[in-house]
């Protein structure tokens, strides 16, 4: 007989250290678009794919078959050995789509941490610098170059460090916090004359939108801002595209709704529908600088997720799924608006970049009351009602919705109006 979610989570406890986190205790046995069946029967609307990884939806046959048709064939050779076509024509489509029309080439890898850790191999290597500038209430990773540059503590760096030198943090602009475009430059100003001179930084690495930190928007301005102090200083601009890529913002990257086209671009989690693999892409002559040998890893590239991202490229054209995100962040944002306006106190901000989507959950619409046990009980409480949700932000109190892109208006109203009974039940209205 198949264990029941009880008797899995005390297997799990047993077997599995405390250190892997997990915020539902139900056991998926199949999925599929938008939904999740657990191993008792119980259906669930999925708003987090997996951190952002099925945008295509869970188990897209089209995706499925692809993979199933490399297996007949193999499954691994290794590309540093015996290499294959599909790791090619994927670096090809993907240099392609990249922002910015300076000619590109790609690694692929098997994590976004992976990927991090290459974009600052290949940023020193081309400047022959070692300083590099991330943001607070970034996420990199958990590797120890990812934590280093990830810039929130609890849980991600707490008893690990020390963490690799030459890595600094400037503050990420929120308006809602109260820090603006020119309070984060101002800083990175003061960064250069106090703690490392403009010209030892290799790189300054930026999420276009905060993923762990909040869903925070780096705005075009901020960007083109950016862009024109790595410009001046010889300093590489990184695009940490991991959350955001492969048609979730309403672009196919995030970087695209900026105006400016980064030196290398890092790129996972959405980029197979749900088949390990990741990317950094960039500008060629800075891609070339590492010297062969220096680049690569046993399963990076795999066949499996090279056939799997090809398909989703696929996809995505297809079947408009860039359109679809912006219609999905219209549709959200106007169901948790008319929310707000209906008492519901507790919601604070409200924001989109396509359907990248969060919502501040505060005391008294008060932006300095942030309530993270709230928050924590509304994904709770979410899920015994059947909706899957995520919390994310420095303040823990960001509720994120990553819906599939594929999902219909009709599933998405149905989790909307969970959350609005949870709300209203938790809020007492």
């Amino acid at each position: 007989m198949t264990a029941n979610n009880k008797e899995l989570w005390a297997r799990r406890e047993a077997a599995i250290p405390r250190g892997i986190g997990t915020m539902h205790q139900r056991f998926a046995a199949s999925a599929k678009n938008a939904e999740i069946i657990d191993v008792e029967g119980n259906r669930y609307i999925d708003f987090a794919t997996g951190i952002a990884v099925t945008n295509t939806g869970h188990s897209d046959p089209r995706i499925t078959e692809a993979v199933k048709a490399q297996i007949d064939n193999f499954s691994h050779t290794c590309f540093q050995v015996n290499p294959y076509e599909s790791y090619i024509e994927l670096a090809e489509k993907l240099n392609e789509a990249a922002p910015g029309d300076t000619p590109k080439k790609s690694i692929f890898l098997t994590t976004g941490a992976e990927a991090v850790e290459n974009a600052i191999k290949i940023a020193r290597a081309a400047t022959g610098r070692t300083g590099i500038i991330a943001f607070k209430g970034a996420f990199h990773g958990r590797t120890m170059m990812g934590m280093a540059l990830t810039g929130k503590v609890v849980p991600y760096k707490v008893g690990f460090g020390p963490f690799p030198g030459d890595i600094f943090h400037a503050p990420f602009p929120v308006e809602y916090h109260g820090i603006s475009e020119e309070d984060s430059l101002n800083a990175l100003d003061a960064l250069f004359k106090s703690d490392i001179e403009a010209s030892r930084v290799a790189a300054i690495i930026i999420e276009p939108v905060q993923g762990e930190g909040g869903f925070y928007q780096a705005s075009p301005s901020f960007m083109q801002a950016l862009r024109k102090v790595c410009d001046e200083h010889g300093i590489l601009l990184i695009c940490d595209e991991i959350q955001t890529g492969f048609a979730r913002t309403g672009k196919m990257f995030a970087t695209e709704h900026t105006g400016i086209e980064p030196d290398i671009m890092t790129a996972a989690k959405a980029m197979a529908g749900g088949f390990p693999i990741s990317a950094v892409v960039g500008k060629a002559n800075i891609m070339d600088a590492a010297a062969p040998g220096g680049l690569g890893g046993t399963y990076g590239g795999s066949p499996l997720g090279c056939v799997a991202g090809l398909k989703v490229m696929e996809i995505i054209e297809s079947d408009n799924l860039i359109e679809r995100a912006n219609e999905i962040g219209d549709l959200f944002t106007k169901r948790l608006t008319q929310m707000r306006s209906n008492q519901i106190t507790c919601l604070g901000d409200i924001r989109n970049v396509g359907a990248m989507i969060a919502v501040e959950l505060v005391k008294d619409g008060d932006a300095d009351k942030p309530d993270a046990e709230f928050t924590g009980r509304v994904v709770q409480e979410a899920a015994k009602k059947g909706l899957v949700l995520l919390s994310c932000g420095v303040r823990g109190n960001v509720i994120r919705f990553l819906p599939a892109l594929t999902a219909s208006d009709e599933i998405l109203n149905e989790g909307l109006d969970i959350l609005e009974d949870v709300l209203g039940e938790l809020a007492g209205n």
